[in-house]
């Protein structure tokens, strides 16, 4: 009988990270601690799927960006949509404004290379309202648009959607909030807490879940106030919670804490005990 693989599982991984608006600092601090407890899970990803604002983690990831540069220029998105929210009917066009800025200055110029193939960005065409899954593409700027187009959310974003390729899209997370393939093994990551593989834990049950633009969102006070919150820009106090609160999702030997997988494949579950063996006391 054949010994199993300690290092890990044999299959490649894939990530998708949901929409997440102005919560994308839980993600960023998932991204972080996974590169920092489970290197092994982030080296072996070979495709990222992102939609809305979980299009610009799944970006760093794809391209090999320090995540902590994502997080720097989102914050300074984040205080200018702040800012609007006061001055305009449309805060989310100053933050769009900003995450192009940042993404030109950020990513290298071969990113659209790192990411042709890799980096599945979900959009909706304006004209049908279909999905589209976007993994190819020709230039920086082209990678760039995709992702602007993921994030534009109608009227908040403005009322002129970004195109790409010369076809208009909005908002991925409005048809598709979760992308990925039954396919594959994959890990999903979202800020709202459901039937989600790292995500926040409010309760021990799932029997109020909803479905929720192809993912699935429990009905919770919490959940309600985090979607608020990803709507509306929190103030510095709030948006900085996940500094205090992701470490301790990866604390599965502490069952006190927010766990982090609800239903792992066997062989992610086996690695990530592994590689928490080595890091925790």
């Amino acid at each position: 009988m054949a010994e199993e693989d300690p290092k890990g599982p044999r299959s490649p991984i894939s990530l998708s990270f949901s929409g997440s608006g102005y919560l994308i600092n839980y993600q960023v601090g998932v991204v972080q601690a996974l590169w920092e407890l489970a290197p092994e899970i982030m080296r072996s990803v070979s495709k990222v799927y992102g939609a809305s604002c979980g299009s610009i983690v799944a970006t760093a990831v794809a391209c090999d960006v320090d995540i902590g540069l994502i997080e720097e220029f989102f914050h300074e998105a984040m205080e200018e949509a702040r800012k609007a929210r006061i001055l305009t009917l449309c805060p989310g066009y100053c933050m769009l404004q900003m995450i192009e800025k940042g993404l030109r200055k950020k990513l290298p110029e071969n990113s659209h290379q790192l990411a042709s193939g890799k980096l599945c960005i979900s959009l909706t065409r304006l004209l049908d309202l279909q999905n589209v899954i976007i993994s190819e593409y020709r230039s920086k700027e082209e990678l760039i648009q995709a992702v602007i187009c993921s994030c534009f959310l109608p009227v908040y974003c403005g009322f002129n959607p970004p195109s790409f390729q010369g076809v208009r899209y909005i908002d991925g997370g409005m048809t598709n909030v979760q992308p990925g393939s039954d396919s594959e093994t994959m890990i999903t990551v979202s800020p709202y807490t459901g039937e989600v593989d790292i995500c926040p834990r409010d309760c021990p049950a799932y029997f109020n879940c909803i479905s929720f633009f192809r993912s699935t969102f429990q009905l919770s006070v919490e959940n309600l106030c985090r979607l608020s919150y990803s709507i509306f820009p929190p103030s510095p106090p709030v948006s900085s919670l996940r500094d205090c609160t992701v470490p301790d999702h990866f604390s599965i030997a502490n069952p006190k804490h927010v766990r982090i997988i609800n239903q792992p494949p066997p062989q992610i579950m086996r690695l990530l005990k592994n590689c928490l063996r080595k890091k925790l006391p």
